[in-house]
């Protein structure tokens, strides 16, 4: 075997080695997480991957004496020429006397979640000066909260910071 080819057997070797499957990770004292890549492409079969890492995390469970309670399960699926298709599965370890080994229902998790910014800006005016005093601690609290939500821009907190303790 030449060295060009021994070279490319080599690498191919440590290519294939470090994108092999970790196997199953403990996450927390009774948590695991298992995930799998099928590399097979357009020839793999993503269903399969699934059942092979659920039962892979029942057998796992079962030799310890206990059951694979699911927490989560992601599916990333295959795009081609861009990624293959995985599959990611938290699960904890529990004895199968556990209260919690009868739920075994998974929670539905948002993929996407949206968010709406806002930007206001806030007159701020108080009515005489002897409550004056106790309304700008309250009116301060409040526009401290936009600006830690967004809502106002430091410029736009300290300009109405200003007017508030000026009096306008």
């Amino acid at each position: 075997m030449s060295f060009t080819r021994r070279s490319a057997t080599l690498f191919l070797a440590t290519f294939l080695v470090a994108c092999a499957n970790p196997g199953i990770v403990q996450i927390s004292p009774d948590t695991y997480l298992l995930s799998r890549t099928d590399k097979g492409g357009i020839f793999g079969n993503p269903s399969a991957m699934k059942a092979e890492v659920l039962t892979e995390a029942n057998a796992f469970a079962e030799s310890k004496g206990k059951v694979a309670i699911p927490l989560f399960v992601h599916e990333t699926p295959l795009v081609v020429g861009q990624r293959f298709a995985s599959v990611e599965y938290q699960f904890r370890v529990v004895d199968r006397n556990d209260p919690e080994a009868r739920r075994t229902s998974l929670v539905p998790r948002a993929d996407v979640v949206i968010e709406k910014t806002e930007k206001i800006t806030a007159d701020v005016r108080t009515k005489d000066q002897t409550e004056r005093n106790k309304d700008v601690y309250a009116e301060l609290i409040k526009l401290d909260d936009l600006r830690k939500r967004g809502i106002l821009t430091e410029a736009e907190f300290e300009a109405q910071k200003r007017k508030l303790l000026d009096g306008k």
